[in-house]
């Protein structure tokens, strides 16, 4: 299937990474798909890496979001949006959504992250799963982004659902036209392999998903 960037009106047509072809995925496979640590990435690259939390708040997540996170209708849930940053440029826009049910216990320490790192939490938990990922392709000014990082070409997107400690959450990041692109002629990043399962948010297809959002 053949994929372009349409501004999508702040909701994405995520797709599966089988259903879409590979010609397209070829270029950006290295970097777009590796499940390793992307804050670890960024960290490693030599620039002065920093994260900016822009906002956070509770409030109903979009319907696709609450589809995949198996919440219930009218569950609220904690709204993270944040900026990675190499050098003071913006590389990297990440949205995570939090249901209610799942601050508590050991992830109630998630509710004061600031301006901390989620990644660098997740991957120090050893219980943490995660699933395949979807993609998304993204005009530049797709309200999906903060007007402030609207730009002139597409930008690529991806998320996948965590769990930690059985408790699921989402984590969507969009690529921005600074995000230091690499290419790798080993296979992708697999460090946490035996970890990803397809059974997180898998109750129904993404495209059941578009068609009842």
């Amino acid at each position: 299937m053949t994929l372009q960037a349409n501004r999508s009106a702040g909701v994405p047509h995520w797709r599966r990474e089988e259903k879409i072809s590979g010609p397209l995925l070829a270029p950006v496979r290295s970097w777009l798909l590796d499940d390793g640590s992307l804050t670890q990435h960024l960290m490693n690259t030599g620039k002065a890496f920093s994260l900016e939390r822009w906002r956070q708040c509770w409030e109903t997540p979009k319907p696709d979001e609450r589809k995949l996170l198996n919440m219930a209708h009218r569950e609220l849930a904690m709204v993270r949006q944040i900026v990675m940053r190499l050098d003071g440029e913006a590389v990297v826009y990440a949205r995570s959504v939090f249901p209610v049910s799942t601050l508590d216990g050991p992830l109630l320490r998630l509710r004061r992250l600031k301006n901390k790192s989620l990644g660098s939490f997740l991957f120090s938990r050893p219980d943490m799963r995660r699933s395949p990922f979807q993609i998304a392709l993204l005009a530049g000014d797709d309200p999906y982004l903060p007007d402030q990082l609207h730009q002139q070409g597409d930008a690529w997107a991806r998320r996948s659902c965590f769990q930690v400690a059985g408790k699921p959450l989402l984590v969507s990041e969009v690529f921005l036209e600074g995000f230091p692109r690499w290419k790798s002629a080993t296979p992708l990043h697999r460090s946490r392999r035996g970890q990803v399962s397809v059974t997180i948010g898998s109750n129904k297809s993404n495209d059941e998903i578009q068609s009842a959002s």
